[in-house]
């Protein structure tokens, strides 16, 4: 079964959007789209927040970096201005998506 996303108003494509397509496509009724939607995105979030790197097979990888702490400048006023160390969520794409990507275009 191939989802697509043809029919879709925006260049973006939200949570509500892939409820609906599973609605459509799968056919889970709209409130259980929209469970396993947002069940889906609170385990990524819920992994990321832990320290845990997540791999999605065909897609790619998420994972947390720390960043070290760094001067930096109000680009207004030019004052001198420390940025604090922090966390940040890289995403690497994987080859097959690469791939696919190319080759669509």
């Amino acid at each position: 079964m191939e989802i697509t996303v043809e029919s879709l108003e925006t260049p973006a494509l939200t949570k509500a959007q892939l409820a609906d397509l599973l609605f459509e496509q799968i056919g889970l009724n709209k409130r259980e789209s929209k469970d396993m939607v947002d069940a889906f995105f609170d385990l990524i979030t819920a992994s990321l927040v832990e320290g845990t790197d997540v791999k999605i097979s065909g897609f790619g990888n998420f994972q947390i970096r720390v960043k070290a702490p760094r001067p930096g400048r109000n680009p207004r006023t030019g004052e001198s201005i420390p940025i604090e160390a922090r966390r940040v969520v890289t995403f690497h794409a994987s080859h097959k998506l690469k791939e696919q990507i190319q080759g669509g275009a």
